[in-house]
């Protein structure tokens, strides 16, 4: 009998199977993605898209010209944001990681746990941010005190769920028979717990931590809309957008672009030098 002969593959098939490729295209793709938006943007065919003005959607190099004219001051902005996101991400981290080991250890106990943080981080943060500001009211005769501790308790309970939820499955969900071969060398409970339990929870840290990080940014900002102390970039959005100063509110939107994919890029470079044994 005659072999029959292999339909050569296609160029997309090839293409589909090249990693090099793939890999180049992630990359790729979304920059000639966002070069099309800018040069639709910048030659104001966006602006007849949407039926809109260049004072309510300035061009991008307006937008430019006021984050240059205003670094000192957006600067400052950036800073109080950040802090908010930052320390409101580590509590928020330390207390999800906190009640996923008690739920991986206690069970009964713990799954109670998860639950409530999953229940406040289902609220939106436009509910929750002035919620925290009237709780915080007697915290502090200082303004700017209180309104930090109310956006930094919003962010970290955000922060907490995400990495509660994702902690305890790496805390869980180990390799098969793993469990059993711990068992077998008559492991004691504390001891699995620290050589197995925690080393194969690292990894789902990270992926809780690619969410919370630019969570934790957005949430700050959305927050500093309610915040009683007038400082932070999203409270500049917010106050420059009802002042109709369009123009100064795009430069701190962008700024916020640039924060979360910064934000995320150090993190990536964090994953990648610590997780190289993971890979």
């Amino acid at each position: 009998m005659t072999q029959k002969r292999k339909r050569p593959k296609s160029l997309y098939q090839r293409i589909k199977e090249n990693t090099k490729i793939q890999t180049s295209a992630t990359v790729i793709l979304p920059v000639l993605l966002g070069v099309v938006i800018v040069v639709l943007w910048q030659t104001q065919t966006l602006h007849h898209l949407f039926r809109t003005d260049t004072f309510t959607l300035p061009l991008l190099d307006r937008i430019g010209s006021i984050l240059f004219d205003n670094i000192d001051k957006i600067w400052e902005n950036v800073v109080a944001t950040m802090v908010v996101a930052l320390v409101g991400l580590g509590l928020g981290s330390l207390l999800g990681y906190g009640i996923a080991m008690l739920a991986a250890l206690c069970p009964k106990i713990g799954k109670g746990g998860l639950s409530v943080i999953g229940a406040f981080a289902s609220i939106p943060v436009v509910a929750l941010a002035p919620v925290m500001n009237n709780w915080t009211r007697d915290i502090s005769d200082i303004a700017s005190v209180r309104s930090m501790v109310a956006k930094i308790l919003v962010v970290m309970l955000v922060a907490a769920a995400n990495m509660g939820l994702n902690a305890y499955r790496g805390l869980t969900e180990l390799k098969p028979y793993s469990m059993d071969l711990m068992a077998t060398y008559a492991a004691k409970k504390r001891t699995t717990f620290l050589k197995l339990q925690l080393p194969n929870s690292v990894p789902y840290i990270f992926v809780a931590l690619k969410v919370s990080v630019p969570a934790s940014i957005m949430t700050a900002i959305v927050s500093e809309y309610f915040a009683e102390y007038i400082i932070g970039v999203g409270r500049q959005i917010r106050e420059n957008i009802v002042l109709s100063q369009y123009s100064t509110a795009w430069a701190y939107i962008a700024t916020a672009c640039i924060m979360g994919v910064v934000s995320y890029v150090a993190l990536m470079i964090v994953q990648s030098i610590l997780l190289r044994k993971y890979h």
